[in-house]
């Protein structure tokens, strides 16, 4: 949506710069609208043109290229707007290098002036817009549904959070976590299969092990006084 927007604004600003370059000094104090879009084709001549029929009608054919393309959001047509705009602009230079024999950029008059500029400048903006913009999504894209997140089971539901996504109940089905399992595989003694095992004698106890104080040992009680007779 912003390269839309983005690439949108630029693309007016190349259009808006191209359809006001005609009315700008060209080459020599002569401006745009002076030259015919005939002479493009067949030859640069001092005969003044109309507006209506100057390279104006190429550069108002672009902007409205522009207006199309970014209303449909489609960089195509801003771009083939831009590649007419500096298609028409080149073409006027070479047909005026033949006519004058060569193009100078002088600042006094007598050269290239910003007319020019403001065409060529107007169609590179153009060209930029549509890079910009990130056109029309397709129509797989828009089919395409977004994946949503899984969505918390109701109350009454027997599966519990997370959801396991497949058929049948949860595997676990308390909120609480799982107690741990003893990781002691031996024989259980419980077994009478391995009462075998109930004889083994038994280790002593280290002394680590014993739960009487080893620097304070228990004192035998004290024996009972003699009786006296």
């Amino acid at each position: 949506m912003i390269r839309n927007i983005l690439g949108s604004v630029v693309a007016l600003a190349g259009a808006a710069s191209a359809v006001l370059s005609p009315f700008r000094d060209w080459y020599g104090g002569r401006a745009g609208h002076d030259y015919r879009v005939a002479e493009l084709f067949e030859g640069i001549t001092p005969t003044e043109s109309g507006v209506l029929v100057s390279i104006l009608l190429p550069f108002l054919g672009a902007a409205l290229l522009v207006v199309l393309g970014v209303v449909l959001r489609s960089r195509l047509v801003v771009a083939l707007a831009g590649l007419v705009v500096l298609g028409f602009t080149i073409l006027w230079m070479v047909r005026q290098g033949q006519a004058a024999g060569s193009l100078v950029v002088g600042g006094d008059g007598e050269g290239l002036q910003v007319g020019v500029v403001n065409a060529l400048a107007g169609g590179v903006l153009m060209l930029i817009g549509a890079l910009l913009m990130a056109g029309r999504r397709s129509r797989r894209e828009r089919e395409r549904k977004p994946v949503e997140p899984f969505a918390v089971p109701a109350a009454d539901q027997v599966d519990t959070w997370p959801p396991t996504q497949e058929p049948g109940m949860s595997v676990q089905t308390s909120p609480w976590p799982e107690p741990e399992v003893d990781p002691y595989t031996g024989p259980d003694p419980r077994d009478p299969r391995d009462a075998r095992t109930r004889s083994y004698p038994q280790a002593a106890p280290h002394p680590e092990d014993d739960p009487r104080d080893p620097v304070h040992p228990p004192h035998p009680p004290p024996p009972p006084p003699p009786q006296q007779g």
